[in-house]
């Protein structure tokens, strides 16, 4: 599919609600292996909740166009050029690496594309402006 003229990155508050749902789904399903107080005591429980977003947001991008949080939002990740398309496997492992790290998102262009979004040729954009405008 083309992109139509009509198609826009989503919004800050958007990917915010996105990752917030992404991250508490990633940390309850953590929480179910080691348990309230294996979580609490654990040193490592921080990097084992960030191991499996980066693992689930790749993953999912790759498979379906976004992320658990993402999806439930209504948002979708593309590579962006003369077609619109989903991410290959490793395209999606790199930008969500990028994510983890904090800075690339908060570096982006006016166009919204954080330096996640341009290192892979990505957009998050919203599910309604995928879908063909009428002639």
């Amino acid at each position: 599919m083309t992109p139509p003229a009509t198609w826009e990155t989503a919004s800050w508050g958007q990917r915010l609600l996105a990752l917030v749902v992404d991250w508490l789904a990633c940390q309850a399903v953590v929480w179910l292996f080691l348990g309230i107080g294996g979580w609490l005591d654990s040193a490592w429980a921080g990097f084992a909740t960030l191991g499996l977003f980066v693992v689930e947001s790749a993953f999912l991008t790759a498979v379906v166009g976004g992320s658990f949080g993402q999806l439930v939002t209504r948002l979708r990740v593309v590579r962006v050029g003369e077609h619109v398309r989903p991410l290959e496997l490793l395209p999606a492992v790199l930008r969500q690496l990028l994510v983890a790290l904090v800075i690339p998102p908060l570096v982006f262009r006016p166009d919204g594309r954080g330096l996640h979004d341009l290192a892979v040729g990505s957009a998050c954009v919203t599910l309604a402006s995928l879908r063909p405008s009428a002639p």
